[in-house]
């Protein structure tokens, strides 16, 4: 990175509330980090509650729960629980029993699948596939049983997916159906919903065809990740969490652009317009490129920004000459740029806020395990987080029966960490089959990363993952967690 384009990013980040990180925290370890310091910017914690439940944190309206003491493991061994195993009480006390009895210690439960919640939530509807009573919380459930079980829990929260490429959710409170502009719109439908009021139902149709078509690359609809309101939204179903659930840690999923072809929705092509006019007005140096503008493209970003968008830009000529496409096409690198920093920017304020609350949570991620394309073409920057101590644990997604690449890909990820313990590896178990994953347990070892995590609980109890040996989960147990 340029030192101009390095003073463009540093002027801008301090406007989205995006901090630098500091002092290194001295707070008990968190679990798996086994005493080692992370690098945060803390705050004074409130002074400890004296409330019993042992399924929320202080400052919950229910009046819930003391604070544990941390729960450190020489090594994470953890698993992805999707939420389809969440779905009754039974299901629940079962896949803690379950995971317990085979010798794993942490529980990533999903909670946010689908802009839908496992929990009791204020912010968003209940999910459609939950059973039982209406009292019924999986995520307060597992968290009792859990911690009954000395075993660490986290919640696993979908950022940006928001539905999958089917009928749309029940619920008038869904970001579906209450906040379709809030959407992000690939660049093959940019012409077409430009001009589409987002509720007209045409438009979510839109975006559903397209991820149907294309399922092999797109899991679904996405939310923008620029649009202020979608950031909100996504901080505030963290701190819900935070507040009222006595969790280990919070962790971050689809915390990225499905591709390269998101997001070309109006209101983010605005707002790169507008950055765009605020970076060259910005000057560095002798002031004479910024993000590769100079004074002889300066009239393509004013045209832009103020005459294709429609917007009172500083310096528009009005001349409204300029299709938005071309302004994206014309500054690639400051495109993706732009796109890239509406992730880290919500990364750094969640784990600044959580830190300021309850410094003890483990604010994990479940990354791209391939660094470059996660940068280039999902715009995670992951190691960038790692590196500012804005993200405790990567888990990269390792999700391949290739030893050579897993082993490449969990090399990268601890060499990033500089650290053995903020790396876990992300192990695919359904790719692997039992032989396959004993083989990836003993390569994370290698490397001596801080812990392990399957994907997923679900699978591993499937019939398919027990091929006639017996139950998977057991049988990891007894090759690899036994004494």
């Amino acid at each position: 990175m340029s030192r101009l384009r390095l003073g463009l990013l540093l002027a801008l980040l301090p406007l989205a509330g995006c901090t630098r990180v500091g002092a290194p925290v001295t707070s008990p370890p968190a679990p798996g980090l086994a005493g080692v310091e992370l690098a945060a910017r803390v705050e004074p914690p409130s002074p400890e509650p004296t409330a019993t439940h042992p399924g929320a944190a202080p400052g919950s309206p229910d009046g819930h729960a003391l604070l544990r003491p941390v729960r450190a493991f020489p090594e994470v061994r953890g698993l992805w629980v999707v939420r389809s195993s969440m779905t009754s009480e039974q299901e629940v006390r079962d896949m803690v029993e379950r995971a317990a009895s085979a010798g794993f210690n942490t529980l990533i439960v999903q909670v946010r699948g689908r802009a839908d919640a496992f929990y009791r939530s204020t912010l968003e509807p209940r999910a459609e596939t939950l059973g039982g009573p209406a009292a019924f919380d999986p995520l307060a459930l597992a968290i009792e049983e859990g911690h009954g079980r000395g075993m660490a829990v986290h919640a696993w929260v979908n950022t940006h997916l928001v539905w999958g490429p089917a009928a749309r959710p029940r619920s008038p409170d869904h970001i579906l159906n209450a906040r379709p502009e809030w959407l992000a719109v690939p660049r093959e439908l940019a012409g077409e919903l430009r001009d589409m009021d987002p509720a007209d139902p045409r438009f979510v149709e839109a975006l559903r065809r397209y991820a149907e078509r294309n399922g092999g690359t797109v899991e679904g609809i996405y939310t923008s990740p620029s649009h202020p309101a979608v950031q909100e939204r996504v901080h505030a179903v963290w701190m819900d969490l935070l507040d009222r659930y006595d969790l280990d840690g919070i962790h971050f999923d689809y915390i990225r652009f499905p591709s390269g072809d998101f997001d070309y929705s109006r209101g983010a092509l605005e707002r790169f317009a507008l950055w765009l006019d605020r970076a060259r007005s910005a000057t560095y140096g002798r002031g004479d490129a910024v993000l590769g503008i100079d004074g002889g493209s300066a009239d393509l970003v004013a045209a832009g920004a103020g005459g294709a968008l429609g917007l009172a830009g500083r310096g528009s000529t009005g001349t409204g000459a300029r299709d938005a496409l071309g302004l994206v096409d014309a500054y690639p690198e400051a495109w993706a740029d732009f796109r890239r920093e509406q992730i880290t920017e919500l990364v750094a304020r969640i784990y600044r806020d959580v830190k300021a609350r309850r410094p003890e949570v483990v604010v994990s991620a479940a990354v791209v395990a391939d660094a470059e394309d996660a940068y280039s073409h999902r715009f995670q920057d992951w190691r960038r987080w790692l590196a500012d101590g804005i993200l405790d644990i990567a888990v990269p997604m390792a999700y391949t029966a290739d030893d050579g690449r897993f082993t490449r890909q969990i090399g990268e990820a601890r060499e990033a960490a500089g650290s053995a313990r903020r790396t876990w590896a992300g192990i695919g178990a359904y790719l692997n089959g039992f032989d396959g994953t004993l083989a990836k347990i003993d390569i994370a070892r290698a490397h001596d990363v801080g812990g392990l995590v399957l994907f997923s609980y679900d699978w591993a109890i499937g019939s398919e993952a027990n091929g006639g040996r017996g139950p998977f989960l057991e049988r990891i147990a007894r090759d690899r967690f036994a004494p």
